[in-house]
């Protein structure tokens, strides 16, 4: 086994989930907590029994037994937390998404460039159970020549709407909710070079006095001509998630094809030489799922803070970092321009000219 490392924690909302992953985890040993909030400070501090906690987060900076910093702030805060987090010398993991926008993009990647230490993006679906196993066949080539990339992220979440965030200046659930259903699909195309599609906004939506689209079809493709479709609705009904999963992932290929869902743990695939086969994981579901039912998935949490204790070990670098989560940001501000101009196909690389970032 390798070392263990110790973690500090800064926003106690989401943060909810890491600290049970660290606390749960051989690899990790939690040494303290942020929040501003002093009140959600002591609800974690009962909850966890953990009583290490500030509302400094200049304090846990200089916490010289702290190596890794997790952020889990709110997303206008990432960019100034990562760049204290580095400056600080400690390595970084960061919820989804990396940044609010693309301002700062170029500074960032130019401050990761200038540090010996990792800056690691939570991206939790790469780390649920089902497609932990897809990405294994994948990698094993069962697929064949991968052509087309079919992935999802539909819920009924207008009681999200009912909430004092939605109002405010930037809402999207582009950047909080489909996100996951485009790095899915940039996991297995990430050379993505175009994007086309198409935005909506719904009655259910309006109603609140809400102008952003909730349901939103994409086209993704690269050079080759390998084709992603990504879609996610988010302020509609929805079926049972027997039939019609939160979260899914299809891969067609040459030689097989294979479909990993979220939250119902099941697994498809028909492979050459191997027939149909289904697995289900739901012996893992209390692993996954240990708050409030289906919310706060911390075991993904815990897969992707061990998966980065193991990089670290090996000096590896732990993905997505810096690099490929700007590249998603960067092929959803496609997808928003080319929604917003009536489906216009839209280069991934005029975007990243626009906001001065060179990945190198």
């Amino acid at each position: 086994m390798g070392k263990k490392y110790r973690l500090g924690v800064v926003g106690l909302g989401e943060g909810r989930s890491i600290m049970s992953a660290a606390l749960r985890s051989e690899k990790w040993q939690l040494v303290q907590v942020c929040d501003l909030n002093e009140q959600l400070c002591r609800e974690r501090e009962e909850e966890f029994s953990f009583a290490h906690w500030t509302t400094s987060y200049e304090a846990m900076l200089n916490n010289k037994e702290i190596d890794v910093i997790a952020i889990y702030t709110p997303d206008q805060l990432h960019f100034t937390h990562i760049k204290q987090a580095l400056e600080a010398g400690k390595h970084v993991i960061c919820t989804k998404p990396l940044l609010d926008s693309l301002q700062d993009g170029a500074q960032l990647l130019q401050l990761a460039k200038q540090t010996d230490r990792q800056l690691f993006v939570g991206q939790s679906s790469r780390f649920f159970e089902p497609m932990l196993h897809q990405r294994r066949d994948f990698e094993q080539g069962k697929h064949g020549e991968l052509s087309v990339v079919e992935a999802h992220y539909k819920t009924d979440g207008r009681w999200f709407l009912q909430k004092d965030w939605s109002k405010q200046t930037g809402f999207s659930w582009m950047q909080n909710f489909m996100i996951h259903a485009v790095d899915l699909a940039k996991w297995y195309l990430p050379d993505v070079t175009e994007v086309t599609g198409y935005g909506f906004t719904s009655d259910n939506t309006k109603q609140y006095d809400i102008d952003v689209w909730d349901s939103m079809r994409f086209l993704m493709r690269n050079e080759r001509g390998q084709m992603a479709q990504v879609a996610g609705d988010y302020a509609l009904p929805t079926l049972d998630l027997t039939v019609e999963p939160s979260i899914a992932c299809l891969l067609r290929g040459t030689k097989g094809i294979s479909r990993a869902e979220y939250s119902n743990l099941d697994y498809y695939t028909k492979f050459s030489g191997e027939g149909k086969k289904s697995y289900n994981f739901d012996e893992r579901r209390d692993y996954y799922f240990r708050f409030e039912g289906n919310s706060h998935h911390a075991g993904e949490y815990q897969n992707y803070i061990e998966y980065f204790a193991e990089c670290l070990d090996n000096n590896q670098t732990a993905l997505p970092d810096a690099r490929e989560a700007i590249h998603t940001l960067a092929i959803m501000e496609a997808m928003t321009i080319s929604a917003k101009h009536g489906g216009q196909p839209i280069k991934i690389a005029d975007v990243l000219q626009q906001y001065h970032i060179v990945f190198e």
